[in-house]
């Protein structure tokens, strides 16, 4: 399980690993503890943060722009089409709080190797979450492309599809794959189970209509993702060109091999993700509520 970064946990200069031992040296424990407590409460937080992390790093920078709610001119980025069903946010602010009775304004960083010091964005890039942010069904290539542009290489893009293994698809971002008539590549008998649970070619956008990603182990990131789209039971498009592309198809039967080999490559493309042109020195500022601005 990992802890998706807000960078309204960290601080100062450049980043590195065990940033605060000297000014919070209890931070990376708090935050570690609160993690395990929220999971255990809360299951989905951890999957939820997995995609924040995504949203927050693609974007121009790791920098909690994705936190920022709609305030004073601020556009947030989590009212973006490609945000829908995005969620969980409120308990970044429990996790700060925690690490706030024991460090004030220091804060700290998450529960893997991942270098901390980041800096929060004194703005919101939500007019720019469509040209970043690849689309539920967009082409192998156009993802690759995406993820090559911020330094992620096809193999650790492969391993980070993989977050795929956990959470839940919105019924809107399928049910072209099943209506008027079903996808050639889908698996018939899973084409079966997904229409049960998308019943209709246009799902009501106030219902919570969805299909987990992965029915064995739906809550912990494994290599059931590429077992699964090795049998084309892939839910999105890109599952499904992610096990053909001769690109990427010998990572994903290698991850569907070996769990171990997946999970380092896992946490490696995190790392590359997580450090996309942070914010560091006296860039933006170290905001006091992860939503909201500072005042001046």
């Amino acid at each position: 399980m990992i802890f998706s970064t807000s960078a309204s946990l960290f601080g100062k200069s450049q980043l590195q690993l065990n940033y605060y031992t000297n000014s919070c040296s209890k931070a990376e424990e708090i935050i570690k503890q609160q993690v395990f407590q929220l999971y255990n409460k809360h299951g989905n937080t951890a999957i939820s943060w997995v995609r924040n992390l995504f949203h927050d790093c693609m974007v121009k920078s790791c920098d909690a722009s994705l936190l920022l709610v709609n305030r004073g001119g601020v556009v947030s980025e989590q009212t973006a089409e490609r945000s829908f069903g995005m969620r969980n946010f409120k308990y970044v602010n429990t996790i700060k709080e925690a690490v706030e009775q024991e460090c004030p304004l220091t804060l700290g960083g998450p529960n893997i190797e991942m270098k901390t010091g980041r800096r929060d964005s004194k703005e919101s890039y939500a007019m720019m979450v469509e040209e970043f942010i690849p689309n539920h069904n967009d082409s192998i290539s156009l993802v690759l492309s995406s993820f090559q542009a911020i330094g992620v290489d096809i193999e650790a893009t492969v391993a980070l599809l993989g977050a795929h293994s956990v959470g839940r698809v919105h019924c809107k971002n399928i049910v072209h794959r099943l209506y008027p008539t079903v996808d050639e590549t889908l698996n018939p008998s899973h084409a079966a189970y997904l229409k049960h649970r998308c019943p209709t070619p246009n799902p009501d956008p106030n219902a919570v209509q969805y299909v987990r990603n992965d029915l064995k182990t739906p809550m912990i990131i494994d290599n059931n993702y590429y077992k699964n789209i090795l049998q084309h039971k892939g839910l999105l498009t890109v599952d499904e060109e992610l096990a053909t592309d001769p690109r990427t198809a010998p990572y994903v039967q290698k991850m569907a091999d070996d769990n171990e080999y997946f999970r380092q490559q896992f946490s490696r493309a995190i790392v590359l993700l997580s450090e996309n042109n942070p914010l560091i020195g006296d860039e933006g500022e170290i905001r006091k509520d992860c939503g909201y601005l500072n005042a001046n």
